[in-house]
């Protein structure tokens, strides 16, 4: 189910973006907050818990390599940087920001390789916790559903080939489920699965954080802004709290 959610946000967002052509960009960014608020929720109520705890788990039962083992706030850290490091290809797509070399008339003839790769490590890594918490498939869902309205929005006004948009697009929905099909059948995912959950933690905190407090221009909280940050985070505090009953 989750391989299916997840994909599907992707192509949805590609057909509506495609044959509706929403312009409002207020009420996308709105989809922003709320993606951003519930993704930072379930980030915080479900994934952090999980990791110290399994981190407390493993100093108690193996107090002997204490030593060697590494705080997860460092691999959470360390998915901070590489997020940074991801956006300085990427540009900020992943929350919204599409920034892509155009010619004189402000068109755009072939896949920016640059966006299009670091974007697809993105969704790859994004896809690795899945495995363990469904929920988290819906928290992806709704953050990527966004995503694809505004880059294939800007690609279409940038008079890109339908079939290259298509392309870039289904690559970008096979990302996450590829990343939670290898975290389940991978023994390397599945030996380090603490470490790379912590890396992507850190990837979801700096994304739904960005999102937040830059889904508005000005950085200005308003009514709108705040009414779907609050929806995000209740309905991901409902999830959790039935995902644990």
């Amino acid at each position: 189910m989750q391989y299916i959610i997840t994909f599907a946000a992707v192509i949805l967002g590609f057909l509506i973006a495609l044959f509706l052509k929403p312009q409002k960009k207020k009420n996308i960014k709105l989809l922003l907050a709320f993606s951003g608020a519930f993704l930072l929720s379930l980030t915080v109520l479900h994934l952090l818990p999980e990791l110290f705890h399994e981190g407390h788990h493993h100093h108690v039962h193996e107090g002997e390599h204490e030593h060697h083992s590494i705080p997860v706030g460092v691999f959470i850290m360390v998915g901070i940087l590489f997020q940074i490091f991801l956006e300085f290809f990427s540009k900020g797509a992943e929350h919204g920001h599409v920034h892509v070399h155009t010619d004189e008339n402000n068109e755009v003839h072939h896949i920016p390789w640059l966006l299009f790769i670091s974007l697809c490590i993105h969704a790859l890594l994004e896809g690795f916790p899945i495995h363990e918490n469904t929920n988290l498939a819906y928290g992806i869902a709704v953050h990527h559903f966004p995503i694809a309205i505004i880059l294939t929005l800007f690609f279409v006004n940038a008079k890109m080939n339908k079939m290259m948009v298509f392309a870039f697009m289904f690559s970008f929905a096979l990302m996450t489920p590829i990343g939670t099909l290898l975290a389940e059948q991978l023994h390397f995912a599945q030996h380090y699965s603490k470490e790379i959950s912590a890396i992507v933690v850190g990837i979801l905190f700096h994304i739904s954080s960005t999102i937040i407090f830059e889904s508005n221009e000005g950085h200005k909280f308003n009514l709108a802004k705040i009414t779907m940050i609050v929806l995000g985070f209740l309905l991901a505090y409902v999830m959790e709290m039935g995902h644990s009953h």
